[in-house]
């Protein structure tokens, strides 16, 4: 039997996001809402975790994965209802902790805190609340004169009095298994015929049962998500939790207001991250780098030492001790060898580039293996498309590429050839091998001079 396990509720419609994807996968710093909920979840040790889900929740189970199990909620019928329809699946589980898919700010000490107080006072119920948010619109915490819980009411139900109450319910309750399934088949539903869970709160105060309470110590960690402004309120308290994250790990960042660092970004020791610089997806930043100012990566791996300075980098590799820009791009499925050179306004794509190559300025490379200690100089680039498909170069060790040369793939380049400028090379050069011209050919040898006999 499980000690402590999770319900996600994320069947809302979400109406007030005015969108077509389901609320709870709109992203807070790179990663959806219900996947930073079930983040926290399993941080906090929660296991199984089952997702109350609409009945088309393709989307939904695409992000979140095999990891969890769901349970459709065919009809919304309220948060009780929602949860009854994980009975089967929690059935046997001592402790059912009740989350909600769009409050992305959790944090995974105070489920656990949640946990030990519930464990330790044997309570009912324990409910997560909170005195630091706005409390307009949510309900409140009714507790008698001994400071004992004995009701949840809604904002809409409440008096004068009672909406002057600060304390609110965060909606995340943690109940003991079998109480939970006995009572909340018996609830009674609204007029509209929906079932909540706050009525369970009131039950057991009427039935003497122990209810309990932490109460959250960040303003932000207990606020739903139900509009596009508080999407992005969100995101800048979870930006601002993850710059000092790394901050604190050692990341220098002189103007941290101006750093964007998504939720699943990686940095190493003393690295320095410059202002204006955005750092998205699934990055991995080595230590000592220096990133910025005016770059963006995405979904790359950097190595340590590296230098990328006001450039694009995507879905790309890059070794030790490697330098990048200004305004240069390295696309997809690039990998830069160590202590390669990329100067002012290149382009590399799906190309990989060998130790200590150097490639110059206006310059691009797509499709193609370069070798170690290859230079390419300003404006060669790969002729690589021929308008039906991509072709690759291949350019050996200790290549020069002079200025303004074009490769037109499929072309290769022996080891230590090379081009003069302008040139355009639509054949295989041979190893050693100087070419020239339009189209490139080899420079003739000059001949060696012969000496007249002493007369």
């Amino acid at each position: 039997m499980s000690t402590h396990a999770a319900v996600i509720l994320a069947a809302g419609k979400g109406t007030r996001m005015n969108s077509r994807t389901p609320k709870v996968l709109h992203q807070v710093c790179g990663t959806e809402m219900l996947c930073l909920v079930g983040e926290a979840a399993r941080q906090a040790g929660l296991a199984p975790v089952a997702v109350v889900v609409p009945q088309d929740s393709g989307l939904i189970e695409s992000a979140l994965g095999s990891e969890v199990s769901y349970v459709t909620q065919k009809e919304q019928l309220g948060t009780g209802h929602a949860v009854l329809q994980a009975e089967k699946l929690m059935k046997t589980v001592d402790n059912i902790l009740v989350m909600y898919g769009d409050v992305p700010l959790v944090n995974a000490n105070t489920l656990k805190q949640m946990m030990k107080r519930h464990d330790e006072t044997e309570a009912c119920i324990t409910l997560l609340t909170s005195t630091l948010v706005n409390p307009t619109g949510l309900g409140r915490i009714i507790r008698d004169p001994s400071g004992t819980i004995t009701a949840i009411v809604e904002e809409q139900e409440a008096d004068a009095q009672t909406r002057s109450i600060r304390e609110i319910n965060s909606g995340f309750y943690c109940f003991r298994g079998p109480w939970l399934w006995k009572h909340l088949n018996g609830l009674p539903p609204s007029k509209k015929g929906e079932v909540f869970l706050t009525d369970l709160v009131a039950l057991a105060s009427l039935q003497g049962m122990q209810i309990e309470s932490i109460l959250s110590e960040d303003a932000y960690e207990t606020m739903g998500v139900n509009n596009r402004v508080q999407l992005a309120e969100a995101e800048t308290v979870m930006r601002q939790r993850i710059r000092e994250h790394w901050m604190m790990s050692g990341v220098s960042m002189p103007d941290p207001s101006s750093v964007y660092i998504d939720h699943t970004v990686e940095l190493g020791q003393d690295t320095i991250i410059l202002p204006n610089t955005h750092i998205t997806g699934r990055t991995q930043v080595g230590e000592a780098c220096r990133i910025g100012p005016n770059s963006m990566i995405s979904d790359s791996s950097i190595g340590n030492g590296c230098d990328v300075l006001s450039s694009v980098i995507r879905d790309s590799h890059l070794d030790d001790n490697v330098d990048v820009g200004p305004f240069s791009h390295i696309r997809g499925g690039s990998h830069l060898g160590q202590g390669v050179h990329v100067g002012t306004s290149a382009e590399i794509k799906n190309s990989r580039l060998g130790p200590d190559t150097k490639m110059g300025h206006f310059s691009y490379m797509g499709d193609a293996h370069l070798g170690k200690n290859v230079n390419i100089a300003a404006g060669a680039i790969t002729c690589n498309f021929d308008g039906e498909n991509k072709n690759e170069t291949y350019i050996g060790d200790d290549v020069f590429v002079g200025c303004d040369t074009m490769l037109v793939a499929p072309v290769t380049m022996g080891k230590g050839s090379a081009t003069g400028a302008g040139s355009v090379v639509t054949k295989d050069v041979a190893e050693n091998t100087l070419v020239v011209g339009v189209p490139a050919k080899e420079l003739p040898k000059k001949p060696k001079s012969v000496k007249e006999p002493n007369s």
